[in-house]
């Protein structure tokens, strides 16, 4: 049975917020312990991260704009717009999570699967965070394994119900990156950015329409760009009862979806990183086992011969 390599740091719920504050900062621990719980994951294959160097990040983002996050010396309208306060923890936090999306990547190509248990930080431009996001895990892994030659391509598939507007700006600078955003068309961001294939979903969408359509769209991708590496983005903010989705798909649905991306995936032997996204509710545990779906998901499509 191949294991399933999994990548937590603590630091991923360690963030001091303001008493109802929209951004669920529990989640991330309460998965980590849900899936240990019930034997999603072992504790043999968790994988801790190291702080991103900077001059990765770099790679991606406007050098000042780093400096002056890492500092605190950055504007405070442009934490603003990111939604969080500046604080020590969310620096440390955010080092760890870039890094843990990178490591998954790298899991990923030797394993076939890895997750992280943070990541999808898709609204983040070149220099300014937006949404919650601060720098983009997902260009940041994607550029930096391209410009050390570990693959040649590379398909950020993004599932979160909000379009991934600072992964599509930054993308087009990359022939190699390939971006598509499955989203729902009347949700933030009100401007939407061009991604290589925006797939738009309308409000209230269930889930019979929503798997053909991520059914059609991935396999189409996956036969005409043939890339290295899929970096799954697996937001569970469609769901029905999400606080900020507008969509109307099940939990079923959301089974569905993730296990329909791994078995295309795994058909074609390309290796997937996935990140586990948005997902917006106030009821921990709802949310919790609306996240624990990728890794069902993934424990039927992976963890066998």
């Amino acid at each position: 049975m191949m294991p399933i390599p999994f990548v937590y740091h603590a630091s991923y719920s360690q963030l001091a917020l303001p008493t109802n504050h929209r951004f669920p900062t529990s989640k991330y621990q309460n998965l980590y312990e849900f899936a240990k719980q019930q034997q999603l994951v072992l504790d043999e294959h968790h994988h801790i991260p190291s702080p991103i160097p900077l001059s990765l990040i770099k790679q991606v983002h406007q050098t000042d704009y780093v400096d002056a996050f890492i500092s605190g010396n950055i504007d405070a309208k442009a934490m603003r717009r990111i939604g969080f306060p500046w604080s020590e923890q969310l620096v440390t936090r955010t080092l760890h999570a870039l890094n843990g999306t990178l490591k998954t990547c790298q899991l990923a190509l030797t394993h076939q699967f890895a997750v992280n248990f943070t990541g999808g930080y898709h609204h983040a431009h070149y220099d300014f965070g937006s949404g919650f996001c601060i720098f983009n895990d997902l260009v940041i892994a994607s550029k930096h394994l391209l410009d050390t030659h570990k693959v040649d391509k590379v398909l950020i598939f993004d599932c979160d119900v909000h379009q991934g507007d600072g992964t599509a700006t930054l993308a087009q600078k990359e022939d190699d990156i390939i971006s598509c955003s499955v989203h729902c068309q009347q949700n933030f961001p009100s401007r939407k950015a061009h991604s290589d294939y925006d797939i738009q979903i309308d409000r209230g969408c269930s889930d019979s329409e929503y798997l053909d359509t991520i059914n059609s769209v991935f396999s189409y991708l996956l036969q005409l760009h043939k890339p290295d590496l899929v970096i799954y983005d697996a937001g569970v903010d469609i769901h029905e009862d999400d606080d900020l989705g507008y969509l109307n798909i099940s939990t079923a649905g959301i089974f569905a979806r993730d296990k329909l991306i791994l078995s295309l995936a795994k058909q074609q032997n390309i290796p997937v990183a996935a990140v586990i996204g948005g997902g917006y509710s106030r009821n921990q545990q709802h949310l919790t086992q609306r996240h624990s779906q990728l890794l069902l998901a993934a424990n039927q499509v992976w963890h066998k011969n």
